[in-house]
């Protein structure tokens, strides 16, 4: 691990090893924020290389939260391409030798999970007040005993849900490809399941994203 490496040189190797999750996931914190920084800094009438490629990436994700969220959900989405494009950034990372994904830590993940969670809600009372109880209680005085606690179980379940399916995946594919790396990576064998590594990576940013997505749209809708 490089940045491991890095920062043993400099006294920090106890902190590193023990939270090695959280230097990665600084790092590509940092990583987004510099490339959103070059790509803003220079926008031009003929854009160059980068700013093509990240008019391409925002145009395609912004086309496609309008499809779940619809016009109304516009003003959330510098969060949600900010979360697909650093949670896909973490899974790739885990296909570098040696490296380790900051998505394969529970850590993180239940992190992810807690802001989506936590994001949603606060949306949710910021447009309806305190009328956002609803959501839980139901329509009618009679039903709050079944479905308050009904509602809060489904709720902090999206937490456990968001948190260990990221988790499980990443972790998953970083196992395997680590195995193979030991056993065969002389003859290239972990090459077909770094393309499909690759692919899944994407497909668990994706559906976190949508899932964001969905319980925002959850939360602001006027239909409590």
């Amino acid at each position: 691990m490089l940045l491991v490496w890095i920062l043993e040189k400099i006294g920090l190797g106890h902190f590193a090893h023990q939270y090695y999750y959280l230097v990665y996931t600084w790092f590509f914190m940092l990583v987004v924020i510099i490339l959103a920084r070059l790509a803003a800094s220079k926008l031009t009438l003929v854009p160059g290389k980068l700013q093509n490629v990240a008019e391409a990436i925002l145009e395609s994700i912004s086309s496609f939260q309008d499809s779940i969220m619809g016009a109304h959900g516009r003003p959330f989405f510098p969060f949600m391409a900010t979360l697909i494009i650093f949670v896909f950034i973490c899974n790739f990372n885990g296909l570098i030798p040696g490296s380790s994904s900051p998505t394969a830590s529970l850590n993180t993940t239940v992190a992810l999970a807690l802001l989506i969670f936590l994001t949603s809600h606060f949306f949710g009372i910021k447009t309806h007040g305190l009328r956002y109880i609803k959501h839980f209680t139901g329509p009618l005085p009679i039903l709050v005993p079944l479905m308050l606690p009904l509602e809060l179980i489904s709720n902090l379940a999206r937490v456990l849900s968001l948190s260990l399916r990221l988790f499980g995946n990443v972790m998953g594919e970083d196992l395997v490809l680590a195995v193979l790396f030991v056993l065969a990576g002389a003859y290239f064998a972990p090459l077909p399941m770094m393309f499909l590594a690759l692919f899944t990576g994407f497909l668990q940013a994706f559906i976190i994203t949508i899932l964001a997505m969905m319980y925002i749209t959850e939360a602001i809708e006027h239909e409590h």
